[in-house]
């Protein structure tokens, strides 16, 4: 047994439910946007601009880390940029993206502790105007899940362990997908 907070009343812990409990709430920490070029040059800037548009952020450029003389690259060559984003940002771009995808994921999208991503062709279905100069990129979504608590196993001082219970697992970041995006009729198939 345990005493309310706000009224006093006594609560028995196995009365409150799951959905009740603010720890064990699920969302998102982050969107990842990667366009990877493969080779330097215009070509990686023009995807960066493609980038900033879509995010009003400044992209960062992911490098080549060695020689691979077939593909044509060299070490330290700039390759591919991504960008970070968080917040309600970050689950607008998300919607965008699944309606590309039709709201439709494979079971293999998601990966073992949560973490979900997919990829589209072309990023002019996210509603960016074309531009002949810049060309048309596809582009990777990658999507960091976390629960509360999580900075605990994060932060400098007195770091600990995140509990089995609180991590999160495949089947059920799955669950979450269809119940936060279930006014669009999204699911995963097999």
């Amino acid at each position: 047994w345990r005493v309310g907070r706000s009224c006093g009343t006594e609560i028995s812990c196995a009365t409150m439910g799951e959905s009740d409990n603010v720890m064990r709430e699920m969302k998102i920490e982050k969107l990842v946007l990667n366009i990877s070029a493969g080779e330097s040059g215009d070509r990686v800037t023009r995807a960066a601009k493609v980038l900033q548009q879509l995010t009003d952020q400044e992209p960062v450029f992911s490098r080549a880390r060695y020689t691979v003389r077939s593909f044509g690259i060299r070490r330290n060559e700039k390759i591919a940029c991504h960008v970070t984003v968080r917040g309600d940002k970050a689950k607008e771009i998300i919607s965008k993206g699944l309606a590309v995808k039709e709201f439709e994921l494979k079971r293999r999208n998601f990966s073992g502790n949560g973490n979900w991503g997919f990829g589209i062709s072309e990023h002019i279905d996210l509603g960016i105007k074309y531009d002949p100069n810049a060309g048309i990129y596809g582009m990777d979504f990658y999507v960091v899940m976390k629960r509360a608590g999580d900075r605990v196993s994060k932060r400098k001082l007195r770091v600990g362990k995140v509990g089995q219970r609180q991590r999160i697992g495949k089947e059920e970041s799955i669950a979450w997908f269809e119940k936060v995006w279930n006014e669009d009729f999204a699911k995963v198939l097999n």
